[in-house]
């Protein structure tokens, strides 16, 4: 909406003057984060039902892109809480509200089936035991709940197969609590994601937050129609836009102002610049 693209514009410039503490701090500071909850960016993905905005996917691209001008990682963290939402859509409805009921509800996630998942029972609740080790779970240390994918494994210890042919991954959501963060995200480019591992070890999830987005069917609403793995690459490029976008801005506010040594001209009005 033209609500949320004014608030990514308003956001913009302190997002700029704080990059270098963003980068710094290697995640978003939890006062950013909060604020884009508050101002709905998180909630880009989830369905109407439950609170959320159910956006269009081009609006998704506009607000991250906006703020990606301003600073990459800040949008990285932006498009990432935005899309983990779309979970929303394929949970069961009181499972969602419980998740998803807290407007400020900021998530992340792995699709990758790094862990692995067996069927279990513990006090008449049916669900499984989970353990594994994620990689690159950006926005994590502010997120209230953490998804990973994994492997469903069978009495043999062969993975179950899905009606699709294909073995079967479920997304488990972790309240953030029952996830160790590993302190891994020392990089050269997005520093400020935090996209560090995690991991859990034999920690059971209830049946009802383990979904497959592939096998289980979401909530028939347009947005959900729309590829999921397309929503997450269309967030990439969001960020890539806004990143290429800032650059340009910033070489021609550079170009006006800035006089080569040995050079009557500013660079603006050099041929070689042009």
């Amino acid at each position: 909406s033209a609500d949320l693209l004014a608030a990514a514009e308003a956001f913009a410039p302190e997002i700029a003057a704080r990059a270098a503490e963003i980068e710094a701090n290697r995640f978003l500071p939890q006062d950013i984060a909060t604020r884009f909850a508050e101002a709905g960016f998180y909630r880009l993905c989830v369905p109407s039902e439950y609170g959320g905005l159910e956006s269009h996917p081009g609006e998704l691209v506009k607000v991250v892109e906006r703020i990606a001008q301003a600073d990459g990682s800040a949008a990285w963290c932006v498009f990432i809480g935005a899309t983990s939402g779309l979970v929303a859509a394929f949970l069961e409805p009181s499972e969602a509200k419980r998740i998803f009921g807290d407007p400020l509800t900021t998530t992340a996630g792995v699709f990758a089936p790094r862990g692995k998942a067996v069927h279990a029972n513990e006090k008449g609740v049916a669900g499984y035991r989970v353990s594994g080790r994620w990689q690159w779970v950006s926005g994590s240390r502010n997120a209230q709940w953490i998804s990973g994918g994994c492997m469903i494994l069978g009495d043999d210890d062969k993975p179950e197969m899905a009606a699709e042919g294909i073995p079967q991954n479920r997304m488990m959501i972790f309240e953030a609590d029952q996830v160790h963060l590993h302190d891994t995200w020392d990089v050269s480019g997005l520093c400020g994601t935090g996209s560090t591992d995690f991991e859990v070890k034999d920690l059971f999830v209830p049946a009802t937050r383990a979904v497959s987005l592939v096998s289980d069917k979401p909530l028939p609403r347009p947005l959900y129609c729309f590829p999921t793995f397309g929503l997450l690459g269309i967030g990439i490029a969001a960020v890539s836009l806004g990143l290429a976008r800032g650059a340009i801005d910033t070489l021609v506010d550079l170009a006006g102002g800035k006089t080569p040594q040995g050079s009557s001209k500013p660079l603006a009005l050099r041929a070689k610049a042009h």
